[in-house]
C-alpha cells in the first residue's frame, strides 16, 4: 500500500490521502487518477495527463531546445544543479514542463503540462522560455493553446530572473491574443504564485477541476500574516467560481470533451465564411401593418408569464452545444446574465442572455433576471472573446431591467452599462439580440446594440416598467394600464418605430404553450440574420450599428448615415 500515485500501475493498492481509503491500483488508472470513494482528483503526470487527453493518447512533443542553469550558484542543504539532476533522474523530463503537438476530439492543439513532481512544478528560466515557446508556436501555426498547470510557485533558486519569467510569458500571452488564437487554461491541484499570476490565469477560459487550489500566496502564508483562520474552501475551484475567476469546473473525465468544445469553437473563424446569396427564409414580420392591434397592458403579462421558455430553454432547444461560461475575472459570478458559446445551424456563436425562471425559487436564485455589475462586466468580457475569435454575437433579453439595489450602485452599475454599450457599438463580429419576453430600460439595452434587434409578438421593450412610469407621471400605481399604452412598448409599436428589425409572430396560445415551435422559429430568424450579416466586411458591421442607432431622433436615416461615414464604401 502507497500513496505515491504515479506508481498506481507497479502496485496493488494506493491509499487515498483525500479519504484515506485504499483504492485498486487498476480501478484507480481506469478511472483517470480520480478516487472512486470520494471524487479527490489526485496528481497525474504530464505524460499521464496527455494519454488522457489526447486523441489515442498520441502527442508529439515539440522540438525545443533549453538549458538548466544555475545562475545564482545556489546551494542549501544541496547544490541547485544536484536538485535538478535528482529531479530529472526521478521524472524522467528535462523541465517542469511538457509542451507537444496533438490534437483532441479531432482538433489540433498545442498543449503545455506542468509536472508537479519536477521541483514542485516551479517557474524557472527553462519553463518559462518553454511556455513562452509553445505560445509563439501556436501563434505561428494558428492553432489554439492549452496550458495544463500545477505548480508551487516561482523557483527560488533562479531568484529574480524566475521573476521575469512571469512578464515573459505574460507578453507573449499577449501577442497571442492580438492574433485571434483561443488559450486556455486547466487548473490543476495546486497552482500557485508567480505561475498563477501569470499565465494560468490568463488564458481566454479557465477551467479548473474539483477542488483544484489557485492563488498566489498560500493558505498557511496568508494565515500567519493575517492571523485569521480562513475558510475550509477558501482558493478552492468551487470558491474561485462563486467570486468570477473561473469559467468551470470540468470533472477530469469529461475534460476532454470539454475541451473538444472549446477548441472546435476556436478554431471556427466564421466572420465572412456563412454569407450566402439565398438567405434562408426565417418566419418574421417587418411590416407592423400585418401585426394585430394588441393591448399594450394585456401584452405586459404575456411577455411577464411565468410559462414562456427562458433563455436556458433556448438554449436546450433552439441551439447546439450551449457551454456555459462563468465569471467577470474581476468581481463575482452573476446567475441573473447568462453567457457561452454555442452553434445554430453549423454556426459557431457567443451568447448571452437574461435568465430569469419559472417557479418563485428559481427566480429569486436568478434575480428575476436583473444583471448585477458583475453580469454586464462578464457579457463584456464574453464579447471581446467572440471579437477576437470572429464569433457572432447573440443576445437573448429578458429582464426587468438593471438591478435596483445600494450595492449594484456602489459596484459601479451604471458604468458597467455603459462599457457595454460602447464595447457593443464597436464589435467588428455580427450582433443579433431577440426580446424573448421583458425588455426593461437601460439592463436591456446593455445587450441590445445589435445590427439586428428582433422580438417575439407578445413580448415588450420601454424605458420602464409600466408601474414605473405610472407612479412617477401618474403618482397612481394602479395607472400602469394607461401608461403601457402611452409607451408604446409593443412589438406593433415598435416596429412601426423602427426600434426593432422584425417580429416573430408567436404560436397559437404564445411561447409558453409550444416551446418547441417558438424555438424553432428563433433558430430559423437567427439563422437566416447571420447568413445575411456574415456577408458584411468588419467595416460595414461596425458602421451599419452605429447608423442603426445614430438615425434615433434624428433626420439622418441608416442609408444616409451610411453613405456620410465612408462614402458607401465599405469593406
Amino acid at each position: 500500500m502507497t500513496e505515491t500515485i504515479e506508481e498506481a500501475a507497479e502496485v496493488e493498492w494506493v491509499l487515498c490521502h483525500g479519504c484515506r481509503v485504499p483504492v485498486y491500483g487498476k480501478r484507480l488508472i481506469r478511472n483517470l487518477h480520480v478516487c472512486p470513494e470520494c471524487g479527490l482528483h489526485l496528481p497525474v503526470t504530464a505524460r499521464q495527463r496527455l494519454a488522457q487527453l489526447a486523441d489515442d493518447g498520441r502527442f508529439e512533443p515539440l522540438p525545443f531546445t533549453v538549458s538548466n542553469s544555475d545562475p545564482l550558484d545556489f546551494v542549501d542543504t544541496v547544490a541547485y544543479t544536484d536538485r535538478l539532476s535528482r529531479a530529472q533522474e526521478r521524472t524522467g523530463m528535462r523541465e517542469a514542463v511538457l509542451c507537444v503537438r496533438t490534437t483532441i476530439e479531432g482538433n489540433p492543439a498545442i498543449v503545455a503540462v506542468m509536472d508537479f513532481r519536477f521541483l514542485g512544478g516551479s517557474l524557472g528560466t527553462a519553463v518559462g522560455e518553454l511556455i513562452t515557446l509553445a505560445i509563439e508556436t501556436a501563434q505561428e501555426e494558428r492553432v489554439p493553446l492549452i496550458m495544463v498547470t500545477a505548480s508551487g510557485g516561482a523557483r527560488m533558486q533562479e531568484g529574480v530572473l524566475s521573476l521575469m519569467q512571469m512578464a515573459k510569458t505574460s507578453a507573449a500571452l499577449g501577442e497571442l491574443d492580438k492574433a485571434g488564437i483561443l488559450s486556455v487554461s486547466v487548473i490543476t491541484d495546486p497552482t500557485f504564485g508567480g505561475v498563477a499570476a501569470s499565465f494560468a490565469t490568463l488564458g481566454d477560459v479557465i477551467i479548473a477541476e474539483p477542488r483544484a487550489r489557485l492563488g498566489f500566496a498560500g493558505r498557511r502564508v496568508i494565515e500567519q500574516t493575517i492571523r485569521q483562520r480562513l475558510p475550509e474552501d477558501f482558493q478552492t475551484a468551487e470558491f474561485l467560481l462563486e467570486r468570477g475567476f473561473v469559467d468551470m469546473i470540468v470533472e477530469r473525465s469529461s475534460l476532454r470533451a470539454e475541451l473538444g468544445k472549446l477548441l472546435r469553437i476556436g478554431g471556427a473563424k466564421v466572420c465572412g465564411r456563412y454569407a450566402s446569396t439565398a438567405r434562408p427564409s426565417a418566419p418574421v414580420v417587418t411590416d407592423p401593418n400585418r401585426l394585430p392591434e394588441a393591448d399594450p397592458w394585456d401584452q405586459v403579462g404575456k411577455a411577464r408569464a411565468l410559462d414562456r421558455p427562458t433563455a436556458l430553454d433556448y438554449l436546450g432547444l433552439a441551439f447546439d452545444d450551449f457551454q456555459e461560461l462563468h465569471g467577470d475575472r474581476a468581481s463575482g459570478e452573476c446567475p441573473a446574465l447568462i453567457g457561452g458559446t454555442a452553434w445554430i445551424d453549423a454556426i459557431p456563436v457567443m451568447v448571452l442572455a437574461h435568465q430569469k425562471g419559472h417557479t418563485a425559487a428559481e427566480l429569486a436564485r436568478r434575480n428575476y433576471g436583473m444583471a448585477s455589475p458583475a453580469g454586464y462586466r462578464k457579457a463584456a468580457r464574453l464579447m471581446r472573446l467572440a471579437d477576437k475569435l470572429g464569433l457572432p454575437v447573440v443576445t437573448l433579453v429578458d429582464t426587468p431591467g438593471a438591478h435596483p439595489g445600494a450595492d449594484a450602485e456602489e459596484q459601479g452599475q451604471s458604468v458597467a452599462i455603459a462599457e457595454n454599450l460602447r464595447l457593443m457599438a464597436t464589435l467588428s463580429v455580427p450582433v443579433v439580440s431577440v426580446i424573448i419576453g421583458e425588455g426593461g430600460s437601460g439592463g436591456a439595452l446593455a445587450l441590445a446594440v445589435a445590427n439586428r434587434v428582433l422580438m417575439y409578438s407578445d413580448s415588450i421593450y420601454s424605458v420602464i416598467s409600466p408601474e414605473g412610469c405610472a407612479a412617477i407621471v401618474w403618482k397612481d400605481p394602479s395607472a400602469a394600464p394607461t401608461a403601457a399604452r402611452a409607451l408604446r412598448l409593443n412589438a406593433r409599436e415598435l416596429l412601426r418605430l423602427g426600434v426593432v428589425d422584425a417580429v416573430l409572430p408567436e404560436p397559437d396560445g404564445g411561447t409558453g404553450a409550444a416551446p418547441w415551435a417558438a424555438a424553432e422559429r428563433l433558430r430559423a430568424a437567427l439563422s437566416s440574420e447571420l447568413h445575411e450579416l456574415a456577408g458584411l466586411g468588419e467595416a460595414a458591421l461596425r458602421v451599419g450599428r452605429r447608423a442603426r442607432f445614430r438615425q434615433f431622433g434624428s433626420a439622418i436615416t441608416v442609408e444616409a448615415e451610411l453613405l456620410q461615414i465612408n462614402d458607401g464604401r465599405l469593406a
